[in-house]
């Protein structure tokens, strides 16, 4: 009971930690960004280790915070694949010129949108309990319609992400052109970049961590809450409280990609009426 309930738990303190974003500024604003980064690191991996146990949660680390180390000290070092840019001292300490939570912000979403991936690429199943299962393992093009899924699922969260992180002056990029409309200060290249990391540890991910993670059930629904609750709090706090309207819009349509296809899933999956128990049966049959 305890264990599942942990999830949940962890979800409503990330939740209440974002809602005070917005509310403050400075130092406070700065913290608060850490402590959201660290939450929703513990969420993802702990889910991970909870229901998919040690080695899921060990490939996630090693793919997602390993690999989201490489590719941002590779970044700064070098200017591949994002384009040339500098990290601020304000998110802590660094490594290799890298903020230590920038590698875990990498982890927090590439897990559920791992999950929401394969929710929407498997049929919908019945299980003992649950609203919404995925069975079935997809043969090689499902598999690769799948991690192009997960990768935009994750790539269209930094539609988001880097012109709030941009704008508190987290991080800077030397040189921000192209950029996309209404986005300045964040080269097309970033995006693109964001394409490439995504696309590799999502394609890791599943050989690494076994056939547990190629299924999905009611013990996901903190992992699928998680990532509706990033898109559609995005989109409002980027255009109403943050005065970011711009990339509320790109944002918004940047990660619909898998958010409204997977609530929808989600909404379909617990209207279904074979997810309703059964009448009990009482002996007596009853003429029509």
């Amino acid at each position: 009971m305890i264990r599942r309930h942990v999830p949940w738990l962890l979800l409503a303190v990330l939740v209440l930690t974002q809602i005070c974003y917005p509310l403050t500024t400075g130092v406070t604003r700065a913290r608060l960004t850490v402590a959201t980064v660290v939450l929703g690191y513990l969420l993802s991996v702990g889910h991970a280790l909870l229901r998919r146990g040690p080695r899921a949660a060990l490939a996630l680390v090693a793919v997602a915070t390993g690999g989201g180390f490489a590719i941002e000290a590779l970044g700064v070092a070098t200017g591949f694949p994002f384009g040339s840019y500098d990290y601020s001292g304000e998110l802590g300490p660094k490594l290799a010129g890298v903020p230590l939570i920038i590698p875990l912000a990498w982890t927090w979403m590439a897990w559920p949108a791992w999950l929401a991936a394969v929710r929407l690429t498997t049929p919908a199943g019945r299980a003992a309990g649950t609203a919404t299962a995925g069975t079935g393992t997809p043969g090689w093009a499902g598999h690769v319609g799948r991690v192009a899924l997960a990768t935009v699922g994750l790539a269209g969260w930094d539609l988001f992400l880097d012109p709030q992180m941009v704008a508190e002056g987290y991080w800077v990029w030397r040189d921000a052109t192209p950029a996309l409309p209404g986005l300045p200060g964040i080269p097309i290249s970033n995006y693109l970049g964001w394409l490439l990391f995504a696309v590799l540890l999502m394609s890791a991910l599943r050989p690494l961590a076994g056939p547990a993670v190629a299924v999905t059930d009611s013990r996901d629904d903190p992992m699928f809450a998680l990532y509706l609750w990033t898109y559609f709090s995005s989109v409002l706090a980027h255009a109403v409280f943050l005065r970011l309207p711009a990339s509320a819009i790109w944002g918004a349509v940047g990660m619909a990609v898998v958010a409204v296809p997977l609530a929808v899933t989600l909404l379909r999956a617990r209207r279904r009426p074979v997810d309703r128990p059964a009448p009990q049966r009482t002996g007596v049959d009853t003429p029509a």
